[in-house]
């Protein structure tokens, strides 16, 4: 599918999301407008595979229906559907079946995707689905006031959505699932401050990702420990040529079905991917897993308990201090770094206070830097490029066993960028200067700097860009000659002026101000 036609994709979605959502927030029709893509993806790749099986019969899924044999086919297909795609659809639970009723769906609705979540009981797949339909509350009043309304509004929804051919054959896996990644942005651009919660802007991802694939054609794993939307992870996969397994640990529930979601819908196998839903930080749910990649936008500055009995927990107990309790910034380093493989590459978006902040987090850094000698590079971002904050923020990159140990590079990369009405962005030439200048690990005047870790030592392990990167540009001389001439210039024109005035405060008969 060529790059023109999956835009035309996704603004017949935008389109249709954007018009039928009415006087409702982005952010509380988000989880309709996606909730019901995902179920006509789900018809779609069923309807696929169940023809795909009956091929061999000459006959089609909807073929089957009121024939002698309809249940013993349908319970083969079952089968080999849970085993092959976590889930199985009935032919008149299909989207486009649905789609063309007239009357009451809400009833019918609730209990088909009550049932593709009752298919995978009991199965490998269940973990994938469940619950993943609890948002879509069609008896919600946002929908409408009456249960009238709310159905016009859901069966205007199904017409609509059942007018795109999503054509999962013809397309390759990323063009359904970017076009869905797509609508995720696009809801993060009018969710304001709760975007943050689910959504790393793609050109930020797109530099983690570069970056952890620095080097490798294949990636054993990825692993966010914030995972969101599971956008980020997504991103890794368009680096390499393949990923055998995703990772991820997400706090909000919404956001943790979200981000299931978009691993399916982007045709990832349930069997290969594992998120789950915790605070990350208190209830590690990976804990025994080394990753070869670790990607992460943490909540920034975020609060924890840092309750002493952690430094009995091996995440953190080799560093002697916990992270303060108001800022979770190095807790969350400290966990990725325990759960990053001694091949691996680990990058994470950061506040610019953990580099320079003292007290505990200050004992941290010099750990990982003195002790460990983690730190790989620190790369200044832009300010307003995230939802929900205009502060700026820099990218850490950690590696356990580093080619140029001595030196650790430092970017600012926080001039370059392009302005759009509410925020800041990359450009592509923006991003690629980036990645570049970290791969070859340059050295470029007024943007990239190799310190040595005497140099960080002799200040004091802080690490706030401006010391090792000088940006700073000369003035130009000033000619006081043409200075002086200006100023000459200045009284005799003031003079003039004066003279003017007080001309036309004579004819007035007033005083003059002079």
């Amino acid at each position: 599918m060529s790059e023109e036609s999956k835009k035309v994709l996704e603004k017949k979605l935008w389109d249709i999301a954007d018009t039928l959502r009415g006087k409702m927030n982005a952010d509380e029709f988000r989880d309709y407008i996606l909730g019901f893509i995902f179920y006509k993806y789900l018809s779609e790749k069923m309807l696929d595979y169940a023809n795909e099986i009956l091929d061999e019969d000459k006959l089609n899924y909807f073929d089957i229906v009121g024939t002698e044999d309809e249940e013993e086919y349908l319970e083969s297909i079952k089968e080999e559907s849970i085993q092959k795609l976590g889930y199985f659809l009935r032919p008149e639970e299909l989207f486009s079946e649905v789609a063309k009723k007239d009357g009451f769906l809400i009833e019918d609705l609730n209990k088909i995707l009550s049932n593709i979540q009752n298919s995978t009981m009991g199965e490998e797949s269940e973990e994938d689905f469940i619950d993943l339909f609890e948002d879509m509350n069609l008896e919600s009043s946002k929908l409408g006031k009456s249960p009238e309304d709310r159905n016009k509004l859901i069966q205007k929804i199904l017409v609509h959505l059942d007018k795109i051919n999503f054509e999962l054959k013809n397309h390759d896996r990323d063009v359904l699932g970017d076009a869905y990644e797509y609508l995720i942005g696009m809801f993060a651009t009018g969710a304001g401050k709760k975007a943050g919660e689910f959504y790393t802007p793609q050109q930020v991802s797109k530099i983690l990702a570069k970056i952890v694939s620095t080097g490798k054609k294949r990636l054993k794993s990825v692993y966010d420990p914030t995972c969101g939307s599971a956008s980020l992870l997504l991103r890794v996969t368009k680096e390499v040529e393949d990923v055998s397994n995703f990772y991820g640990q997400e706090m909000n529930r919404t956001t943790y079905n979200l981000a299931r979601m978009n691993m399916i819908m982007h045709d990832v196998h349930y069997r290969k991917f594992n998120i789950k839903q915790e605070d990350t930080l208190e209830h590690p749910q990976h804990l025994e897993n080394r990753f070869e990649a670790i990607v992460a936008n943490p909540p920034f500055s975020a609060k924890w308990s840092a309750n002493p009995l952690f430094m009995s927990d091996d995440r953190f107990s080799q560093y002697g201090k916990l992270a303060p309790a108001s800022k979770a910034d190095f807790a969350f380093v400290q966990h990725m770094i325990h759960h990053l493989d001694d091949n691996g590459i680990m990058a994470v978006v950061l506040p610019h206070g953990v580099l320079f902040r003292g007290s505990a987090e200050g004992h941290i850094r010099k750990y990982l830097l003195e002790d460990r000698n983690y730190l790989d590079a620190v790369i200044g971002l832009p300010a307003n490029i995230f939802y929900g904050t205009s502060i700026p923020t820099a990218i850490l990159v950690f590696k356990k066993c580093r080619e140029d140990s001595d030196k650790v590079l430092f970017i600012d990369a926080s001039n370059e960028f392009e302005k759009a009405k509410n925020q800041n962005y990359l450009t592509d030439e923006n991003i690629d200067k980036i990645v570049d200048t970290y791969r070859n690990r340059k050295e470029l005047e007024k943007y990239s700097y190799l310190a040595s870790m005497e140099e960080i030592a002799e200040n004091d392990y802080n690490l706030n860009i401006p010391r090792y990167v000088d940006t700073f540009e000369e003035e130009e001389p000033i000619d006081l000659e043409e200075v002086s001439r200006e100023l000459k210039e200045l009284q005799v024109n003031m003079e003039d002026t004066e003279n003017e005035i007080s001309e036309f405060c004579r004819e007035l008969g007033i005083s003059t101000p002079f």
